[in-house]
């Protein structure tokens, strides 16, 4: 089940490569992800040493969950990956233009699963050019339907 996806992802983004990893959460952030509350607009991943890290996610407190005041929904989440697939990501990262952004959140399982891409930014023009086709599917689709 997909708990979260990033839509804006797909329009801001070539995605170039796409990688499974999991997520280090805490007992309220998963009953939080659980109730589809996450938002991965805007997120990505970058380093903090040699561990990979989400940062930029916001997983609101669980509604039902005690008071804790130091709870942060924007904290950064390390991401569980192997060492070989770490240092893959650390040296797409050094490449120039490349990005990795979380593109959806999903369960396998009972563990939650984050599905990681590896992105170039899109130009100006380029986003023009995917609505453009957006809008021509959308009009065929829409001409099949009438006759």
């Amino acid at each position: 089940m997909t708990y979260s996806t990033n839509k804006k992802a797909h329009f801001d983004y070539e995605i170039l490569e796409k990688m499974e990893a999991g997520l280090m959460l805490t007992g309220e952030e998963v009953k939080s992800i659980r109730t589809n509350s996450v938002k991965l607009t805007g997120g990505f991943i970058t380093f903090f040493g040699p561990k990979p890290v989400l940062t930029n996610v916001h997983i609101p407190k669980y509604k039902y969950s005690g008071q804790s005041p130091d709870y942060d929904p924007e904290r950064s989440r390390p991401i569980l990956l192997n060492r070989k697939e770490i240092t893959y990501l650390r040296e797409k990262m050094k490449e120039k233009g490349l990005t990795i952004i979380p593109l959806s959140l999903y369960n396998k399982g009972r563990h939650i699963k984050l599905e990681i891409g590896i992105a170039k930014g899109k130009k100006q023009y380029d986003k023009r050019e995917s609505i453009k086709k957006k809008d021509q599917k959308r009009e065929m689709a829409r001409q099949m339907k009438g006759s």
